[in-house]
């Protein structure tokens, strides 16, 4: 198993892997409305390149920009995050997709479910793991009601598990709804989003 992941491409969304020549166009997608951020750890536009060179340091990270086929320009982040090899093995057997944003005018397009898509099949048939874990704060209705369209099951709430990103919640926890995608449901998931993604593309 390699940590190196190349450009994933899709119809809608290319997944380079993160650098600094993206942060210029991030710091404009980041402002385009940021209604949808109270939950979400999404930088501020004088803040990207910080933000940027932390998701690159970060042990055990393995960021994306996300960028717009249509236009070219990178639109969001997303990222592999959380590796966990079998013990005594360097192989992968779970893996969690998060750290993930999309500008407002990404939002609500095929994008978010076509980056999932790629992401997990490479996860599943490339690393072979056995698990994809996605997870939101409890509170964030919006990104819960994403994260189950894509076909990933709810495994419930797990309180106190990750540091809270909405204002005023510095340094607090936040419980965290969890939910996943196993090997064994990966045929009809991936199935599930390449119709949705085929049906959404027919009618734009």
């Amino acid at each position: 198993m390699s940590p190196d992941v190349p450009v994933l491409s899709g119809a809608s969304v290319r997944l380079e892997p993160l650098t600094l020549d993206h942060a210029p166009e991030l710091a404009l997608a980041v402002e385009e409305d940021r209604s949808s951020y109270g939950f979400t750890m999404v930088p501020r536009c004088d803040e990207v390149k910080d933000y940027v060179q932390a998701q690159l340091s970060r042990k055990g990270l393995i960021p994306f920009a996300q960028i717009r086929v249509a236009d070219g320009r990178a639109v969001g982040c997303t990222a592999f995050w959380d590796l966990r090899t079998w013990p005594g093995r360097d192989r992968l057997r779970a893996v969690e997709v998060g750290f993930t944003w999309l500008g407002a005018s990404a939002q609500g397009t095929t994008i978010n479910a076509e980056a999932k898509l790629l992401l997990m099949t490479y996860a599943f048939e490339e690393w072979g793991v056995h698990r994809v874990d996605l997870k939101t704060d409890a509170r964030n209705q919006r990104s819960r009601a994403a994260i189950a369209a894509l076909g990933a099951t709810f495994e419930g709430v797990l309180r106190n598990w990750s540091l809270s990103w909405a204002p005023g919640e510095d340094g607090r926890l936040r419980d965290s709804a969890m939910f996943s995608v196993t090997d064994g449901e990966w045929g009809d998931v991936k199935a599930g989003l390449e119709r949705r993604i085929a049906a959404r593309a027919a009618a734009s």
